[in-house]
């Protein structure tokens, strides 16, 4: 292994400047040269490469985004963009990837791997979703939820103010991860998810009972997927049956994805970074790496791509029982 390449791809989440940091002070530390990609696969097409080592690396561990940028390539999905792509790496001696993101990101890299199989790519799961089968958390995602249950608790102290009931948008269009979570946390009267069929009536009958035991304000925690639709469509199908006569809706959107990441999500970034060159130098491809409990473990890029995380079962029941 002499020469080791990082990159960055699909959604943005906190975390991923703690992953390239420790990438590229692993190989450091194993005499590895490492050249960062901007843009994913699309600098990678582009031949948009930069040599980083120990140093350039310093001080972005407690930095949101990615200094690397990151963007999805449509190039890359066509036989000519990958074809591009493998003379960039082959031109700069690259012989192996660490590519941090999420499910489109891993079938990309099986993909190229199928076609090119000289070129080793490992897997680092870097998504606020947490949706990635084989890893307990993606790197990203405690950040997020911590976002979003602050934005919660502010919330809710303006709807005591003013008995008003507010339906709170997170992100989460094919997993509510966030919503389920972050709902928990915040107390909220209410939690809708796009996995649990929305029951109209059932969510009116939720907001009467808060509304008779005098609770001065309601929180609805919507995951942006939920199968009932958006934020804003729920609460146009409840108004006028809902108890609650001032209705808000708040969308927490990007401001999920930004921000310093946690301590939790530095850990594991720098965890699962070093992992991968240790995986990369150990003849290592085709595979994510995860964490299971306190252990990481690798996850065949198949396998993880063919399957979803569920959602927590224990934790689907809690939500049950706190919010009756």
């Amino acid at each position: 292994m002499r020469k080791i390449a990082v990159l960055t791809s699909g959604g943005d989440s906190p975390g991923m400047n703690a992953c390239i940091r420790a990438v590229v002070r692993a190989a450091a530390f194993n005499k590895i040269s490492c050249i960062g990609i901007r843009r994913g696969y699309q600098g990678l097409i582009e031949d948009d490469f930069t040599r980083l080592n120990a140093r350039s690396v310093g001080g972005i561990i407690s930095k949101g985004g990615t200094i690397l940028g990151s963007a999805r390539s449509e190039d890359f999905m066509q036989i000519e963009g990958r074809k591009k792509a493998y003379e960039n790496l082959k031109k700069h001696g690259v012989d192996a990837i660490v590519a941090c993101g999420g499910d489109g990101t891993f079938k990309g890299a099986s993909v190229f791997m199928s076609e090119y199989p000289d070129i080793s790519i490992v897997g680092v799961p870097c998504t606020i979703d947490n949706d990635l089968y084989g890893t307990d958390y993606a790197i990203g995602y405690d950040t997020a939820l911590n976002t979003a249950m602050e934005a919660i608790d502010r919330i809710r102290d303006t709807a005591d103010a003013h008995k008003r009931l507010f339906f709170i948008e997170v992100m989460g269009r094919d997993a509510g991860f966030i919503a389920l979570r972050s709902g928990i946390a915040g107390g909220a009267e209410a939690i809708l998810v796009p996995e649990i069929k929305t029951d109209l009536e059932a969510l009116v009958s939720q907001l009467a009972n808060s509304r008779k035991a005098k609770n001065s304000s309601c929180i609805v925690v919507v995951a942006e997927g939920d199968d009932a639709g958006n934020a804003y469509k729920i609460a146009d199908a409840i108004r006028g049956k809902s108890p609650y006569e001032d209705i808000r809706i708040v969308v927490l959107g990007h401001i999920q994805r930004g921000g310093s990441p946690s301590c939790f999500d530095r850990v594991l970034a720098s965890r699962l970074g070093l992992a991968a060159v240790d995986a990369l130098c150990n003849n290592k491809r085709n595979i994510m790496l995860g964490q299971n409990g306190h252990k990481i473990i690798e996850v065949a890029f198949e396998k993880a791509i063919k399957h979803h995380q569920e959602l927590s079962p224990y934790l689907v029941h809690l939500m049950e029982v706190l919010t009756i």
